[in-house]
Formats: C-alpha cells, structure tokens, sequence
C-alpha cells in the first residue's frame, strides 16, 4: 500500500465544492481544511506509487475550482 499528502491551492470561494468531489475520488481518504500556505490536504491511498499517481492523481486534477497541487509521498523509515 502507498499513501500521499496532496497540498491543494482552491480558488477563493470554490473550498466547499473541491472539498466535496475530492472525497467522492476513489483513493482519497480524506480531506481537509488547513492553516499556513495551503488551502487543504488530501490523504491519498493506492495499492503503489504508479496507481496514485496515473489514476488518483489524474482524477483530482479534473477538479474545478483546484488552482496548483503538490504531493508528498509518505515512506516508511522503520
């Protein structure tokens, strides 16, 4: 299984909506408002690295309303 953190710039007025389809995506696994540069974070699930990113990723850019994204992937150290 691997995850990822997607940051996720929204244009102003468009939160709810993003918010809304995001959670609707297969792999996402949760949503959330956030303080600092970002305006959410999204915890993304796949079976690899290579389903999130050609499926889930793909799908969340689709998303009206999400202006920029950058993704962090989770690894385990121990």
């Amino acid at each position: 299984m691997a995850n990822a953190y997607l940051k996720i710039d929204i244009e102003t007025g468009k939160e709810k909506e993003v918010k809304t389809a995001l959670k609707k995506i297969n792999g996402v696994k949760s949503a959330d408002f956030v303080t600092g540069t970002q305006d959410l974070v999204a915890l993304v699930e796949g079976k690899n690295y290579e389903e999130i990113v050609t499926k889930t990723l793909g799908e969340i850019r689709k998303v009206k309303g999400i202006k920029k994204t950058g993704t962090d992937f989770v690894f385990e150290w121990a």
